[in-house]
């Protein structure tokens, strides 16, 4: 049986920051990946937006690892090459009555470091974008957008340069933890066997699946998850926006909001759709609420303008209608399995954060924290 000193399960965004970490330890990680290529999940099917960390909770993981991920992100894509654009973001309220949520926005906002948001009347928002129509908004100067895809390239190209190897279609079929570490079972096509001292299951949408493969972890240590579907409807023709747009949050989540890619695409989305099983296909009558929410703050949105794009899934902690859960990171003192880290819950904003919780992982496993322009 081969040895290594590390595996990662997972070539998400989340997977490749980790196996980058820990490739500059030194580590050497094998990089376990199910399909054909990396980031086919959640890492590829979000609205790439680099968020600036707004409306979570004081002294949670979420708010920690996005403010740092954030302004980290933005020196590592100008470093590495990786095309992003620090745009900004309009969150607008379409009534009087939202004013106050937008001063409760601010003020969370700056509870949590942030005291550059604006609370801006709408001739001035209208100003910036002559397209919305609104009450009042909230300008968010950090907030940016990012190639995904191109952000895991340079995380793999790091952790490749420090010794990483990607295994794709390599499924972890099962983990046997014994006292000095891990003897894993991979599939695929070319089946192996592989004993690590270091493990970390970062199998975003299948995590808590993977977690049951490891015989010798306490299954009450294994979250259930529930599934979330995000729809997105793409725009036909020139957008009419340049910068993000979203409306006051509602409880279910952030709302159906604009965002842009690098190339200018204008889309919309995600809606809310609670799901059973993994499925991406979007349906074209769901667009119906599209045109009702988006009108709310562009009411000259065309009829016949919005196609089918794409959808994504979110691993969620808790059940619909239940407060929003924090990222859930365990390491040996949560579960008490040495080498083991199993990351449950990575949802938005899981890219933006991708790096603090590399870090964090390490920190977890109890290596040497990186000099700051070494984890750049």
């Amino acid at each position: 049986m081969e040895r290594v000193a590390a595996v990662v399960v997972g070539a998400g965004v989340i997977g490749l920051a980790i196996a980058r970490r820990l490739a500059s330890a030194g580590l050497e990680p094998i990089v376990l990946e199910k399909e054909s290529a990396i980031g086919t999940e959640t890492s590829s099917r979000n609205s790439e937006v680099i968020h600036a960390g707004i409306y979570y909770p004081r002294g949670s993981l979420k708010a920690r690892c996005c403010i740092a991920g954030k302004w980290w992100l933005y020196r590592y894509c100008e470093r590495r090459g990786v095309p992003y654009r620090r745009c900004g973001k309009l969150i607008v309220a379409t009534s009087e009555a939202q004013v106050a949520v937008l001063e409760r926005i601010r003020a969370n906002a700056a509870a949590l470091g942030m005291p550059d948001l604006e609370l801006w009347p709408a001739a001035r928002a209208i100003a910036l974008e002559p397209a919305l129509r609104c009450s009042a908004a909230l300008w968010s100067p950090t907030t940016g957008i990012v190639d995904s895809h191109a952000l895991m390239l340079a995380y793999l190209a790091d952790a490749e340069a420090r010794g990483a190897i990607l295994a794709l279609r390599a499924p972890l079929e099962s983990a046997r933890a014994r006292e000095d570490g891990f003897e894993l079972e991979i599939g695929g096509a070319e089946p192996m066997r592989l004993f690590c001292r270091i493990l970390v299951n970062a199998a975003g949408l299948h995590a808590a699946t993977v977690a049951r493969r490891i015989h010798g972890l306490d299954p009450a240590k294994i979250p259930r998850m529930w599934l979330c579907k995000g729809n997105y409807f793409t725009l036909s023709g020139r957008s009419p926006f340049a910068r993000l747009v979203y409306p006051v949050p509602e409880q279910a989540g952030l709302g159906v909001h604009v965002t842009i890619d690098l190339a200018g695409q204008c889309r919309f989305g995600p809606d809310v759709e609670w799901v059973e099983r993994i499925d991406y296909d979007v349906d074209p009558r769901r667009a119906e609420t599209f045109y009702a929410e988006v009108r709310k703050y562009w009411p000259d949105l065309p009829d016949g303008a919005l196609q089918p794009g794409y959808a994504g899934i979110r691993p969620k902690l808790v059940p619909p209608g239940a407060p929003a859960a924090d990222f859930r990171v365990q390491g040996p003192d949560e579960h008490g399995l040495p080498g083991l880290v199993n990351l449950f819950g990575i949802e938005s904003p899981g890219l933006t954060a991708s790096w603090p919780l590399a870090e964090l992982v390490a920190a977890k496993l109890g290596l040497p924290e990186l000099p700051s322009e070494e984890a750049l």
